[in-house]
Parts: C-alpha cells; structure tokens; sequence
C-alpha cells in the first residue's frame, strides 16, 4: 500500500487534492499533515499550494517544514503543484521579492502585461485551460496525450537556471514552462485535481510512481 503524504501548511486545496488521489487508486492511503515524521515516512510527498508566496514560505519556516521539505525531495517521489512548484525556486518577484526554498535553481516572474497577436492585452491572472507540450518522455506523462489540456491558475511563472529540467511548456503567449523535473522531483504549475482525466492520470501516475525517470 502507497502512503501519500500531502503537506499541510495552512495553504493550497487540500481536500480537493486528497480526494482525487484517492480517486485514482484503491492502493493509495493519503494523509494530510503537517507533522516532520509522517512527512518523511510516507513513500510520496506531494506539495500544493494557493495564494501569496511570501506567506507560504513564512509558514513552512514557522512550522520547521522547509528543511523537512527539502529533506523529502530528495529522497522519495516528490510532486510540487502550482505555488509549491514556485517555492521550490530561488527566489520569487512576487511581494517585493521572496526567497525560496532553492531546490531547484531559478526565478519565479510576473507575467507583466501580455498581448496576444493583435495586441490586446491578456488578464492576469492567466486562469483557465491551456494545452502543455510535453517536452521529455517521464513516467508522470504515461498515458496523457501531447498537447493535453490542464486548468492554470497563476500570475507567476518559473523560469528554471537549468532549461533542462523543463517536463512541459504552455504559452500566455509566450512560450513558459508548464512542469519542471529533476530526479525524484516533479512539479507542476497547473492544477492536476482541477485538470479532469488528464489530471487524474498524472496524480495515477505519480503514486505508481517509483521515484526514477
């Protein structure tokens, strides 16, 4: 039986979350929690998140959770969605400038003002349903078609140091990434739980999966 422990700091959809991981299997139990010990028995961690960065990261320090967080992620299959993908940078524009937790090296942008082709400016948030190339062949992809579409959320986007480490690219309209990985890490900046059968199978995949690419 897989243990998924998602991380409880006061922020992001936890019941929504939850739900749909118990959703995709029956050989799955999952536990909401903020405690350092279950955190680091479970064999996957997932990190989500909503809202202000700078109250994220002030959270997981008061609650002693960044150091279990970047304990976990290094060690078990680690999956970070929409503002638990953007803690895991260096640093955020966001709030005047945050620090991140510096898992994976790179900066997190506003998108300031963006235009379509005719030149009309696009809202921000970017909210709504966008389609995701998948820019490498990872397990948490299986059996979700190229160019699948998944519900966004978000007025920042991650710009990694490593363009390596990009799983998927979106457009708002410029091209921006979509997913990031780096061993036993995924992250994700759209809402898998939101994202109906092609966020179902990628929240399948990552309890099935092992850890490796």
């Amino acid at each position: 039986m897989r243990r998924v422990a998602v991380i409880d700091y006061g922020m992001g959809n936890l019941r929504s979350v939850s739900k749909a991981l118990e959703a995709v299997s029956n050989k799955v139990t999952v536990e909401v929690t903020s405690d350092p010990s279950t955190i680091l028995s479970a064999s996957h961690v997932l990190f989500p998140g909503v809202g202000a960065i700078r109250d994220c990261i002030a959270e997981l320090q008061r609650l002693q959770l960044d150091e279990v967080i970047a304990q976990a992620a290094q060690t078990k299959p680690f999956l970070g969605i929409c503002l638990g993908m953007q803690a895991l940078l260096t640093h955020s524009e966001e709030n005047n400038g945050t620090t991140g937790l510096n898992i994976i090296p790179g900066e997190v942008t506003l998108f300031d003002k963006p235009v379509d082709a005719e030149g009309n400016k696009l809202k921000v948030p970017h909210m709504g349903w966008n389609q995701v190339e998948q820019t490498c062949a990872h397990p948490l992809w299986n059996n979700i078609e190229q160019n699948s579409r998944f519900y966004f959320v978000h007025s920042y986007f991650v710009s990694p140091a490593d363009e390596a480490v990009i799983a998927g690219t979106s457009r708002y309209p410029e091209k921006f990434a979509a997913a990031l990985h780096r061993d036993n890490i995924f992250a994700a900046q759209f809402h898998p739980e939101k994202s109906q059968r092609a966020g179902l199978q990628l929240l399948e995949n990552f309890v099935n999966w092992d850890g490796q690419s």
